[in-house]
């Protein structure tokens, strides 16, 4: 897992990125470790199905931490490698049927948000870190083959680092 930290004048936030890791537990510990930060899970919707129970560890606890959920109805990461170096042939990565994370994220305990239009962002996100007494769940509706980079393909260095699909 790497750890990107978002500097200013005023640094309040520290965000851990996954990569190839589908957990909570780094952002609960996170949240532990430094109790005057705010630890921020930006994960896809596979990814957080893996371990959406751990928002009752939030809950119970009362660890504001956020979850943003970049919700494209795909095993994303793979979905992207089968559309970059497969043709598009995918196989096991859609998701049509996700839960209602809004839902799940209030049937733990917590609060749940979603945001539908990039113009909502901004407020959603200021609303949810008003919350201080445990976590949040923003559900964000994104582009179905949406793509995230750098990207470094199988079997090569980091000096073969994609920075778009064009580079495929």
């Amino acid at each position: 897992m790497a750890a990107e930290m978002i500097t200013g004048a005023e640094a309040f936030m520290r965000v851990l990125r996954e990569e190839n890791v589908a957990t909570i537990f780094g952002y609960i510990g996170a949240q532990i470790g430094r109790p005057d930060e705010l630890a921020v899970d930006i994960a896809g919707d596979g990814s957080i199905q893996v371990c959406m129970q751990e928002l009752s560890t939030g809950t119970i606890e009362k660890l504001p931490y956020e979850i943003i959920i970049l919700n494209n109805s795909f095993l994303g990461m793979v979905r992207q490698w089968q559309d970059i170096f497969f043709d598009r042939r995918y196989s096991g990565v859609n998701l049509t049927g996700n839960p209602d994370f809004v839902e799940l994220a209030e049937a733990h305990g917590a609060v749940g948000l979603r945001c539908t239009d990039r113009d909502e962002i901004v407020p959603m996100l200021e609303q949810a870190m008003e919350v201080d007494d445990g976590p949040v769940l923003v559900d964000c509706a994104v582009a179905k083959e949406e793509n995230m980079f750098p990207l470094i393909p199988a079997g090569q260095s980091y000096e073969e680092i994609m920075h778009g699909a064009d580079e495929a």
